[in-house]
């Protein structure tokens, strides 16, 4: 029996989302149809509904969600129908190159696709819609790839763990995974939204010594403040790099991470470590941007410019560990969840993510 259910169509790049009903194409052997419970709008959505990612219309955009599994292909073995799963932006198929070598987040089931995701649903129109990031989290169902759904068990509403797939794994795993916060050590952060204020708060966990915080939004500085930032500079006012120096012996911060996305921001970020220092670099600005470092830094005095992406996290376990954290108060996503929207709203959450009035704004969905 085919799956009718509403969803936010992308149909051209800049126009607002299609609100329209669709009809979810067969499972394929190794799929697994998902009935959303909650979807982060995450700022990458903004890029990408802008066309600056190169996605490819139509399309449903939202990569990262929670939900309920509602039907599995035939080959399916890893999760059964009526589990609560998270579904976060990158697989682990546990197979490819990649996660052979123990490096499942640029696993080949998302990266090895070049920009051409699975088409999942089709309109009354007769198109095919694809499913953006392989997750298409704007819509009633998704159809995913059992590689991309994590059981979780959590008794937290789904607005709040559909975060795990996204914000919570970069911010919290850049700090655990990447850079390896020790207890007293300094840090930059370039950038407090939704990645830079988890970053703050798993830097408080990993016992960081200063915490320094470049951050133009005053709203923003506040609330970096308010979950344990030591140090609130404007670039806008404040000479940040002279600033950072000042507050770290004049050396330099141990560890910087970037999470705004220009490449102004990057630079900043790598030059604002100490000689021997780490960067972590989780933002990009536009597709095809490019980033000038300067030589002697990065050539001479042993900076390590490190990348990040979904924190590096190992899905199967750091996603139980992190919902952990969350029901025992160590993290807190209240200050950063803003707003949630139906998904009628979807433009609107959009418009709040793209003038940065909202942190994290999420879609939910009543069934």
């Amino acid at each position: 029996m085919t799956v009718r259910g509403k969803a936010g169509v992308l149909r051209a790049i800049g126009e607002p989302f299609s609100i329209e009903a669709v009809d979810m194409l067969a499972l394929d052997p190794k799929r697994v149809l998902v009935r959303t419970h909650a979807s982060p709008f995450c700022s990458t959505d903004v890029k990408n509904w802008k066309g600056q990612l190169y996605k490819i219309p139509p399309t449903i955009l939202g990569h990262a969600s929670i939900g309920e599994v509602v039907e599995v292909g035939s080959a399916v073995d890893q999760v059964r129908v009526g589990q609560r799963v998270v579904v976060p932006g990158t697989p682990e198929c546990g197979r490819c190159y990649y996660c052979a070598i123990g490096e499942p987040w640029q696993c080949g089931e998302l990266f090895d696709l070049g920009g051409i995701y699975p088409d999942v649903a089709r309109g009354d129109d007769g198109a095919l819609i694809s499913c953006a990031g392989c997750v298409g989290g704007y819509a009633e169902y998704m159809s995913i790839s059992e590689n991309q759904v994590f059981p979780i068990e959590s008794d937290l509403p789904s607005e709040t763990l559909s975060m795990l797939g996204c914000g919570i794994t970069t911010g919290v795993g850049s700090v655990f995974n990447i850079a390896k916060v020790q207890p007293g050590e300094s840090v930059t952060i370039v950038g407090a939204g939704h990645v830079g204020l988890w970053i703050v708060q798993a830097l408080r966990l990993a016992g960081a010594g200063t915490v320094i915080v470049v951050e133009p939004n005053a709203a923003r500085r506040e609330l970096a403040g308010s979950l344990g930032a030591d140090h609130l500079l404007d670039p806008a006012v404040d000479d940040s790099l002279v600033r950072v120096r000042e507050l770290t012996g004049g050396r330099g911060a141990d560890v910087a991470f970037e999470a705004a996305g220009p490449a102004a921001s990057q630079e900043l970020a790598v030059r604002a470590v100490r000689r021997g220092g780490r960067t972590v670099l989780s933002g990009f600005e536009i597709g095809g941007a490019e980033l000038v470092l300067p030589q002697v830094e990065t050539a001479l005095q042993s900076r390590r410019i490190l990348s990040s992406q979904n924190g590096q996290v190992h899905m199967r376990s750091d996603l139980q560990r992190y919902a952990g954290m969350l029901e025992r108060g160590l993290l807190d996503g209240a200050p950063i969840l803003t707003n949630t929207y139906p998904l009628e709203q979807l433009d609107l959450a959009r418009e709040r993510s793209g003038s940065y009035t909202d942190v994290c704004g999420v879609i939910v969905f009543d069934h």
